[in-house]
């Protein structure tokens, strides 16, 4: 539902301003368990602005000047994992590049995170650990994320990179760089099929990659859409969990609701992982773009 949080060149793709908030609750239940909450703002700039102009005689005159090929988009989140947290944003932009019926997207993003974790929460056997003398507790770290998508009327391909430069993690007083952020590889795609004249089916494929694409998971998905105001589904991702989902559209607001239930033995320990999400969609433009018509 907010495809812009693993690919910055969603930002803008389909002619309207979103603002998305959502909150993953991983194992609800566990102490100290995995969760992430995300606000995403990201729009098309679209709309007649104004260039000047001279002509040979020097005078000065205005038009105007219709883009539609610029996104912009940003986001802030908060994302902790045990005695582990960051918080961070990214600033995307987008350049979009229509063609009769479908759409080349790219997108880049600079993003930053500040890494911290809680001491309060830690039992130790030496108080005077140079590890913890010497670490303030948080860092700063800065990167940048790139994507690309191809759509059209019935599919959507998109493939995208997070943490380009890899940043290392300077831990302690001499720092060490071993510490390093693996860089995230996202391919995703989906194919809508129509049914009816109110339904529509659509299969979507995301696959995830890191660490030089030693680890690989991936999920399939299987959506069902009732006039474009109710949807639900079904996914699969590989050794982990099966996921239920729905939602609903209610003039520009849209919710989503996902409640994933895990395969592994961890599933005995909690209330599974539930995540949510709200929106607002803003605007009228798809009538301007034939590949969303």
């Amino acid at each position: 539902m907010d495809m812009y949080q693993i690919n910055p060149a969603f930002a803008g793709h389909n002619g309207y301003t979103n603002i998305t908030l959502s909150a993953h609750e991983q194992w609800l239940g566990m102490a100290n368990s995995p969760k992430t909450h995300t606000l995403s703002v990201q729009s098309r700039l679209y709309e007649q602005s104004y260039i000047q102009k001279e002509n040979p005689v020097k005078k000065k005159w205005r038009r105007p000047f219709k883009g539609g090929r610029i996104g912009i988009g940003a986001t802030v989140y908060n994302d902790r994992s045990g005695l582990f947290s960051r918080t961070g944003f990214q600033l995307t932009y987008a350049y979009h590049i229509p063609f009769q019926f479908s759409q080349l997207s790219f997108g880049l993003s600079a993003s930053a995170f500040q890494f911290k974790f809680d001491r309060n929460e830690l039992d130790l056997a030496d108080d005077g650990d140079p590890f913890l003398v010497d670490y303030d507790g948080s860092l700063f770290i800065p990167d940048a994320n790139f994507g690309m998508v191809y759509a059209t009327r019935d599919y959507t391909v998109g493939f995208s990179i997070d943490n380009l430069f890899q940043s290392s993690l300077k831990l302690g007083k001499d720092g060490d760089a071993n510490y390093q952020i693996f860089r995230h590889y996202y391919l995703t795609g989906n194919y809508a099929f129509s049914l009816s004249k109110n339904m529509t089916i659509e299969p979507a494929l995301l696959i995830r990659a890191t660490n030089g694409f030693n680890s690989v998971q991936a999920d399939a998905n299987l959506t069902l859409r009732y006039r474009n105001d109710y949807w639900g589904g079904i996914s699969y991702r590989t050794i982990d969990a099966l996921i239920l989902m729905g939602g609903l559209n209610y003039n520009q607001f849209y919710f989503g609701y996902a409640f994933n239930y895990s395969m592994s033995r961890v599933r005995s320990h909690n209330y599974g992982t539930h995540e949510i999400i709200v929106g607002m969609q803003i605007g009228d433009t798809t009538r301007r773009y034939r590949w969303l018509q």
